[in-house]
């Protein structure tokens, strides 16, 4: 079980394949983080056209960990992230189209041009944004799993929120609720290091951040965040546990951003040759790929076909963007106030 991984020191889940491959699963997987990885670029894309304004913050690097985790996720469940939120998004199913003529500001986007990048909502996928307030996810996410309990609905909150805001008060506040009334949250602290640009070490006293909820008895595990068997594999079982009324989980993923905070950082505080070697050993793209080829699943031929698929769905996408119009003035004065 994830916990006993905890208490034996923390070492990170790794992927144990048992039996023969499931080629359909494995192939759904890739396309995913393959979804997310192109989009993404694209995006950087329109940024440097001046087509995505304000902030945009990219998940490049980082597919492996919502992939993996919302494989093990069930219709019942909610979502809530920060503002790296993107692939997120379309772990859930959202749109790729509403998803960048949001970016791009314009009407045919989920929150109708006037969210952008980090305010972005869709109540049919149950995916509750985005929120650039460092640490908030965490309340609102704990809020939402009381929800699903007051409710008995069966669901879960999967709450994603990052290193950084791992050392708010707030999170702390929403880890003694969430204990005291066990509640179905799994926080997922999706740790790329670096926050903003401090480096964990140098911003945390404590770095094993998945030993964070021990003070109010929940339990936590590590998993290596650029693989995604080892996520899906530790998410089954977290799932499992919180599932069975057992309260909250702390599921650290140790991942990576390849590109910097957001589109404006120069990322001067790491070296290139640290990125490099991220990419050319750590990849969770790469390292799938090179599994399923291990394994007879998949051929570069087949892997291309995916490629050109994605790009299309993307390109489809950003074309509906520039397409779309800009909101109406008029737009300023909707979804502000609701008459209960």
């Amino acid at each position: 079980m994830p916990a006993e991984a905890a208490a034996k020191g923390g070492s990170e889940a790794k992927t144990q394949p048992e039996g023969k491959p499931d080629a359909q699963e494995l192939l759904k997987l890739y396309r995913q983080m393959l979804l997310i990885r192109r989009f993404e670029e694209k995006a950087g894309q329109l940024y440097g056209m001046g087509l995505i304004a304000g902030f945009c913050h990219l998940y490049i690097g980082q597919e492996a960990v919502v992939t993996g985790l919302h494989a093990c996720a069930t219709d019942k469940d909610s979502v809530i992230t920060t503002y790296r939120d993107h692939g997120h998004m379309l772990a859930t199913g959202m749109d790729p189209k509403g998803i960048m003529a949001e970016l791009t500001g314009r009407i045919g986007g989920y929150s109708r041009g006037k969210g952008g990048s980090m305010h972005m909502f869709s109540v049919e996928k149950r995916f509750y944004g985005g929120h650039g307030i460092v640490g908030a996810s965490v309340p609102l996410g704990t809020g939402l799993a009381f929800a699903h309990k007051y409710r008995g609905d069966g669901g879960l909150n999967f709450c994603y929120f990052g290193d950084g805001a791992a050392n708010q008060g707030q999170v702390y506040e929403a880890f003694n609720m969430a204990s005291l009334w066990k509640l179905p949250i799994i926080y997922v602290i999706e740790n790329n290091r670096y926050a903003m640009g401090t480096s964990l070490q140098r911003a945390s006293a404590t770095t094993e951040l998945f030993r964070r909820g021990e003070a109010f008895g929940i339990p936590g595990v590590a998993v290596d965040g650029m693989d995604v068997q080892a996520v899906k594999k530790a998410g089954a079982e977290v799932t499992a546990h919180v599932r069975a009324g057992n309260g909250p989980y702390v599921m650290e993923m140790n991942t990576y951003r390849y590109r910097g905070h957001s589109m404006s950082d120069p990322a001067k505080y790491r070296s290139k040759e640290e990125v490099a070697s991220y990419r050319k050993e750590h990849d969770p793209i790469d390292g799938l790929r090179a599994f399923m080829e291990k394994n007879g699943i998949g051929d570069e031929a087949s892997f291309k076909d995916i490629d050109r698929e994605i790009k299309e769905i993307v390109n489809q996408a950003a074309e509906f963007a520039q397409s779309s119009p800009e909101p109406d003035p008029s737009e300023l004065w909707t979804d502000v106030l609701i008459e209960a």
